[in-house]
């Protein structure tokens, strides 16, 4: 097992794509697509993947997105650096599934969470304790309520700031957040040549 695990979070075409009903213009895609996951497939690490199915019904989000058999669903994780199975989330925090979650042409159901299942997901790919190095979006949502997850269950959290961006795809936004609680209570940010002297 490696000394560390990375994982990626909504690294989705919906968010990452043009096209995608989630897009919002960042920094770090041409990063993430130009520059880690080539120096990944060099090096053999592999990434654990957390992915999203956000179609309704989910109470307090009216978006729709994200839709398994769908393009927008599809991961930009290459597959040889894939770590199975991956993880389908349904909010923002990690702990929350539903029935069906991740089939295309079924019915989803109403989200509800199980962290005893998130768990056991983290335990089997990567360990129960560790240093785990964040990627993906949002830094905001999505990647802080993964950074909060990991920290409460003892792993000590990283995330890579060239590879992820806020919502809104400001700079300035996600420099403060790296840098400030509550971010800074359960994660710290790192640099691209800070984390290739990890690797």
């Amino acid at each position: 097992m490696q000394s560390f695990a990375m994982i990626s979070v909504d690294f989705q075409k919906d968010f990452t794509s043009s096209q995608g009903a989630c897009y919002v213009p960042g920094t770090s895609m041409d990063f993430l697509k130009g520059t880690l996951l080539p120096f990944l497939e060099r090096q053999g690490v592999e990434i654990s993947e957390i992915v999203s199915d956000y179609r309704q019904p989910r109470p307090g989000d009216p978006r729709d997105c994200c839709r398994p058999g769908e393009a927008g669903y599809e991961s930009e994780i290459p597959d040889s650096r894939k770590r199975k199975p991956v993880w389908v989330k349904c909010m923002n925090s990690p702990v929350w599934v539903r029935e069906n979650i991740g089939e295309p042409g079924k019915e989803p159901g109403i989200p509800y969470p199980d962290p005893d299942g998130f768990s056991d997901w983290l335990e089997r790919g990567i360990g129960k304790s560790g240093m785990v190095i964040l990627i993906g979006l949002t830094l905001d949502r999505c990647v802080l309520c993964t950074a909060q997850e990991l920290s409460f269950r003892g792993y000590e959290v990283k995330i890579l700031k060239e590879a992820t961006d806020t919502a809104s795809g400001s700079r300035e936004e996600k420099e403060r957040l790296l840098a400030n609680p509550p971010l800074t209570y359960w994660a710290e940010g790192i640099t691209w040549d800070e984390l290739k002297l990890i690797l």
